[in-house]
């Protein structure tokens, strides 16, 4: 490797994922680029922190006889691959080698492109696709009479030790409740509504409920309608929906990512010519349309069509705040609130709006957290790596309890419930949208 050059000082620039090129899924040719990627990244070491894939990158390598990549076995490269949940934190907040610096290097898309020749190869354990079938699962669980069961279950010591010994869902992990009443089925669709524009938003939204929101936590969902509502945005349905792609995606099932596409952007698309904006209260799904989607699809101008109208709801709120359209009658403080700051919120380079908008609250201090939870969906929940979250969580966790928080929060609730789970305190996460509406009194 040559002498280190000074890191790019231009923004970090994101090339589209060629996942349809055959030489994507060329082996040979991934190990190469993951041996040229893991020796710039064993010389700079600056990600140390972020997660558990770069500890175990430099574990390989100081643990080698070399003590440098070459060292390290190739067949230990995937395990790096299978820590990396994608996050993008180290691209956007730490590597100074990312493009348009010439030595190009994108970790989390070398990681992806790592799982989808992995998944090309091999497939998916069958606890992994049951995890990331997040639209179907969910619907068959929230069967009336059914939700009860399987909540109850969930709940279950010996079942849960049962769950782990069949499935590898560990036995201590949070696992949502669902419900028989879905988030879709609770709102109406509102054709006819008008909005006030005001910046770049037209003054009406459409929700994109997303699974968690639909199957688990309608609340949430509810709670954003309300906030909305109140502020004179009318917020409708869309027609259909299927999971974002995003648990696809982590899996390295490119295919399926593309299916879900195909069902998800006509649809968004049609509402963005009948001139409606799209939110999602999740991270996770505001980035897959925001980013993921049209880096897959970078000529698909129904994808940029979405990727241009799509918001995280404070981003939205604070839009139309700067243009003197958000209400500030709040009637109760919220005192002082631990904000986890979400990582695929973080790397939507939108800046801190839910701490801008909770800060408009009188009498409300807000202490941010920007750390990884570890939680990623579906990596905490798994046997083999519960342990490591929960080692990656304690941070936060210790974070909030010093805080001594009237309330704590994340724009990312299942990392919330993580957090939550780390303090164990009898206490639990409020998402901050719900916290907007309770400052509201609506």
């Amino acid at each position: 490797m040559a002498d280190r050059r000074e890191g790019s000082l231009e923004a970090p620039t994101r090339h589209p994922l060629d996942w349809q090129n055959p030489d994507f899924y060329d082996e040979e040719k991934l190990l190469a680029e993951m041996e040229r990627v893991f020796d710039i990244c064993h010389g700079c070491r600056r990600c140390v922190s972020l997660c558990h894939a770069f500890p175990t990158l430099f574990d390989l390598v100081d643990e080698s006889d070399t003590m440098e990549i070459d060292g390290v076995k190739k067949e230990d490269y995937w395990k790096v691959v299978e820590h990396c949940y994608l996050c993008d934190l180290c691209f956007l907040t730490k590597c100074p080698y990312v493009p348009p610096h010439e030595w190009n290097v994108d970790f989390p898309h070398l990681m992806l492109q790592a799982k989808a020749v992995h998944f090309k190869k091999h497939g998916a354990k069958f606890r992994d696709k049951v995890l990331a079938a997040t639209d179907t699962v969910p619907r068959l669980a929230g069967i009336p009479i059914v939700a009860g069961v399987v909540n109850s279950l969930n709940h279950s010591k010996p079942f849960r030790k049962v769950l782990e010994s069949t499935l590898g869902v560990d036995q201590d992990a949070v696992i949502p409740n669902y419900t028989s009443k879905p988030l879709r089925s609770r709102l109406k669709p509102k054709p006819d509504a008008q909005g006030e524009p005001a910046g770049p938003t037209t003054g009406k939204v459409a929700l994109f409920a997303t699974c968690y929101g639909n199957y688990n936590q309608p609340d949430m969902g509810e709670d954003l309608v309300a906030v909305f509502e109140h502020n004179g945005i009318p917020v409708t349905i869309a027609e259909k929906e299927r999971c974002c792609g995003m648990p696809k995606l982590e899996l390295g099932d490119l295919e399926a990512v593309a299916e879900a596409k195909e069902v998800n952007i006509p649809v968004l698309a049609k509402l963005v010519d009948e001139g409606w904006d799209i939110v999602a209260p999740i991270p996770s799904c505001v980035l897959m349309f925001k980013q993921e989607l049209p880096l897959m699809f970078p000529d698909d101008e129904q994808v940029a069509k979405v990727r241009d109208h799509i918001y995280d709801p404070f981003e939205y709120l604070m839009l139309r705040h700067k243009h003197g359209k958000l209400k500030t009658d709040f009637r109760n403080p919220l005192g002082k609130v631990a904000y986890h700051v979400a990582c695929h919120q973080r790397v939507q380079r939108i800046g801190h709006k839910t701490r801008e908008a909770l800060s408009l609250v009188p009498d409300t201090e807000i202490e941010m957290i920007e750390r990884c939870s570890g939680h990623d969906g579906t990596y905490a929940v798994k046997k083999e790596y519960h342990a490591i979250s929960m080692k990656l969580v304690r941070p936060v966790a210790n974070r909030v309890k010093k805080a001594e928080p009237d309330h704590y929060t994340s724009d990312c609730i299942m990392a919330g419930h993580h957090i939550a789970h780390a303090i164990d305190d009898g206490s639990d996460v409020e998402h901050p949208i719900s916290l907007l509406r309770k400052a509201y009194g609506i």
